[in-house]
């Protein structure tokens, strides 16, 4: 998905330090960003915001749905460009058709991952199809690190098994949890993972003390480690847990997307689609989009125009980092 906001956002997350952890879930809120034109489709936004940048390498998280839209139609994404970052496209209800510069053709699907690497470049599309009537899901992006941010173009498909585990199912699409790993690979370590936890029940689950975690909530109230949380809202703990409390208020099944990762310690900048490390990074990537470089290649099959990037700002585009105060995890 494109960041298409006319001024996009600038960010960038610098080493944090990571002290003494204490009891502490960090609760963001989301923010409405249309996706383009007057009939646009509303997505909720978590990361990034001024709270928060990243969540170990996870630095984008759109939250669409469920939206009917058999009369509006839906999502339609025209060729845009992303470097120094991988796209995760996960979906509760409807379907996606991807075209991306690669020769990639594929269909986002209820829990069927689609992975995209961009790293020194790639573009593609996302179109809704006809057949979807309820459209529903999650948008996410991971930051390359230095070493792997000029990667070569990929593309990934995975499906998931459900796993069953103290009150809960687990789809594991990134990383590793409850017994189960997803055979995709990340160049940071990560989780990624789709979690429907049976109506007022509680689940502890086994994880990693060295990551930082982020649990989104689609569906029901959801308490991370004691805090509520309720539907688009994102609570977040830090390192230091090596085990983790769910527990589901609602007299139904609750949904929830729970991501992780080791602290990313590379500084960064983030502007529309790219990530790159200093702000002419930001210049050549988006002069390369412009001139139709080789760079990002093409996407056939697309009815339509390639999306234009939006205006750099007048300044020199400045890293902005998370708050001092870091995230904070164990008891």
């Amino acid at each position: 998905m494109s960041n298409v906001e006319a001024d996009p956002a600038v960010s960038a997350q610098g080493p944090a330090d990571h002290g003494k952890p204490v009891p502490q879930v960090d609760v963001l809120s989301a923010r409405d960003v249309p996706l383009g034109g007057p009939r646009a489709m509303t997505v909720r936004r978590t990361l990034p915001q001024r709270a928060r940048t990243l969540i170990g390498a996870w630095c984008f998280v759109d939250h669409y749905g469920p939206d009917d839209v058999t009369g509006t139609g839906g999502m339609d994404v025209a060729p845009h460009p992303h470097i120094g970052l991988q796209t995760v496209s996960w979906l509760f209800s409807g379907e996606i058709e991807h075209r991306d510069s690669l020769g990639s053709h594929a269909f986002v699907r209820p829990g069927e991952l689609n992975l995209m690497t961009g790293g020194y470049g790639i573009s593609h599309s996302e179109v809704s199809t006809t057949r979807t009537k309820i459209l529903h899901g999650v948008q996410l992006w991971v930051a390359l690190p230095e070493e792997h941010r000029h990667t070569g173009r990929d593309f990934q498909h995975y499906v998931p098994r459900p796993v069953r585990i103290d009150g809960a199912d687990i789809r594991v699409f990134l990383g590793s949890l409850a017994g189960d790993t997803s055979p995709v690979r990340t160049f940071t370590p990560l989780l990624g993972a789709e979690l429907v936890l049976d109506a007022r029940s509680t689940t502890t689950l086994p994880v990693a003390a060295g990551f930082e975690y982020g649990l989104l909530v689609d569906l029901g109230e959801v308490r991370m480690a004691g805090t509520l949380l309720r539907p688009a809202e994102l609570g977040c703990i830090g390192t230091g847990n090596d085990t983790m409390t769910l527990a589901n208020e609602s007299d139904a099944p609750a949904r929830v997307v729970l991501l992780g990762g080791t602290p990313f310690e590379e500084q960064i900048v983030m502007w529309w689609n790219f990530i790159g490390r200093s702000h002419e990074d930001i210049v050549e990537a988006r002069e390369a989009w412009e001139n139709a470089s080789d760079r990002f290649g093409s996407v056939d099959g697309y009815d339509g125009d390639r999306l234009p990037a939006p205006a750099l700002p007048h300044a020199v585009i400045a890293p902005r980092k998370n708050p001092d105060t870091p995230l904070r995890g164990t008891r």
